[in-house]
């Protein structure tokens, strides 16, 4: 299968693993009733049935694909991410951080409260829905006792689990999004830290002033117990994550750490810390299986001369690093409006990404911020999303979706912010404008 210069032929698994993802969702009215590693595998058969050349070179490029080690590298990853999130669950340390927060959250800083809760939450579990789901029910119970507006409570809380879920070290959509373009973890969090901190200031002061001015009752919140040790894991992998240790290393140490408390704790025995590891581990399977197998996909793609396709037309409106940026963002944007998952979206458009990101002499580090920041604001707006979804559905459908969206002040301020520095990003001495293909 002789590489080539590529057509609209090329590209046509691809559109067409997105077009049964999207057609399933729709048809379903759940974007997550078709296992997206089926969807990818219905691109893999268009392309053996497309793309020409040889069925061994086929397969040949296609489990050269799967075995990439960046794909392999991403996929051992999730595995120790999911199963450093499942232990550090069964030890109590979620709970900890729950309870803790609502123990001092007082009303007039409810909406406020709710954020800066949701967001370390996430920020330390590496999941927004794993965050809505936890404590969606909780705050939503609270806001009708106390006569909060529900769209500003629930705005909150996907504001503060999408700020999370961004920036974790152990979130999907960092780990696809620093594996795709090839940078540290740290450099992307550094990166990422940057846009997502002010905006997130800017956020919390506006849900201040809203809570202080809202009407609303006393409500009586029950104090719950917690122990601060137990939040001790998640500390140790964000400290070590930043500071630039190898991310296996953190994540076996958090694993460990993890263990080795809820051992000493008396929560679980050593052969309960050895299932919830592999129950973390299989927790992952949907992501680890979709990886390996749009790693191959991407591969026949690649082969077939798809990229050089889509990149001959992206360059015809890219002259500069600037719009290399958008050019990025918009195409995760696009993906993430069709698939309505934004690790997947990552994972479509990463391959073309880190091309421009070579192309254009772009960091690294800046475009993986960059791709994991689109596909997260698009994720939280879109109203077939799984946040919306789930928050809405919570609330008994009390919720409104223009409610929703109209209050996650976090996210539109993280747009304008991303999109202010990449308008007036410095222009570097080795910048130049690259001819179209």
């Amino acid at each position: 299968m002789t590489k080539t210069t590529g057509s609209f032929t090329a590209i046509l698994p691809l559109l067409f693993f997105v077009g049964i993802f999207l057609g399933f969702g729709i048809y379903n009215d759940d974007f997550y009733a078709l296992p997206s590693p089926i969807a990818a595998l219905f691109g893999i058969v268009a392309s053996f049935l497309l793309l020409k050349g040889k069925i061994n070179e086929k397969i040949d490029t296609f489990l050269k694909g799967c075995g990439d080690g960046k794909i392999l590298t991403m996929c051992i990853i999730y595995l120790l991410a999911g199963a450093f999130a499942t232990v550090s669950k069964a030890t109590g340390s979620v709970d900890t951080i729950v309870n803790l927060g609502l123990n001092y959250i007082s009303i007039a800083y409810f909406p406020a409260g709710i954020f800066v809760i949701a967001a370390f939450l996430s920020f330390a579990s590496g999941t927004s829905v794993g965050s809505i789901v936890t404590l969606g029910p909780i705050v939503i119970d609270l806001a009708e006792k106390s006569g909060s507006p529900l769209g500003l409570i629930g705005a909150a809380l996907l504001s503060g689990s999408m700020f999370g879920d961004n920036l974790s070290v152990i979130s999907d959509t960092t780990i696809a999004a620093t594996q795709s373009l090839g940078c540290e973890m740290k450099d992307k969090f550094r990166a990422n830290f940057s846009l997502a901190l002010p905006a997130a200031i800017i956020a919390i002061g506006i849900l201040i002033v809203i809570g202080f001015n809202q009407e609303t009752s006393s409500v009586i919140i029950t104090q719950k117990d917690f122990n601060l040790w137990l939040i001790l894991p998640y500390l140790l992998v964000i400290i070590l994550s930043i500071v630039g240790v190898n991310v296996f290393v953190v994540l076996f140490s958090g694993l460990m750490f993890a263990g080795i408390l809820g051992i000493a704790n008396g929560t679980f025995g050593v052969m309960d810390f050895a299932k919830n590891t592999y129950e973390g581990f299989t927790g992952m399977t949907e992501i680890f299986l979709l990886s390996l197998l749009t790693g191959g996909l991407a591969a026949l793609v690649e082969k077939a001369g798809g990229i050089n396709f889509l990149l001959r037309n992206i360059n015809k409106i890219i002259s500069s690093k600037k719009t290399a940026l958008l050019g990025i963002g918009g195409l995760v944007s696009v993906a993430n409006f069709c698939v309505a998952n934004n690790t997947i979206s990552i994972l479509i458009s990463g391959k073309v990404s880190k091309e421009i990101t070579e192309k254009y002499g772009l960091e690294p580090k800046e475009s993986a911020s960059i791709l994991d920041i689109f596909a997260c604001y698009v994720q939280g707006i879109i109203p077939y999303g799984a946040q919306i979804l789930i928050l809405i559905s919570l609330s008994n459908f009390k919720m409104g979706y223009l409610e929703l969206v109209q209050n996650a002040y976090y996210l539109h301020l993280l747009l304008i912010i991303t999109l202010i520095s990449i308008f007036f990003r410095k222009k570097s001495r080795q910048e130049f404008i690259v001819p179209a293909l």
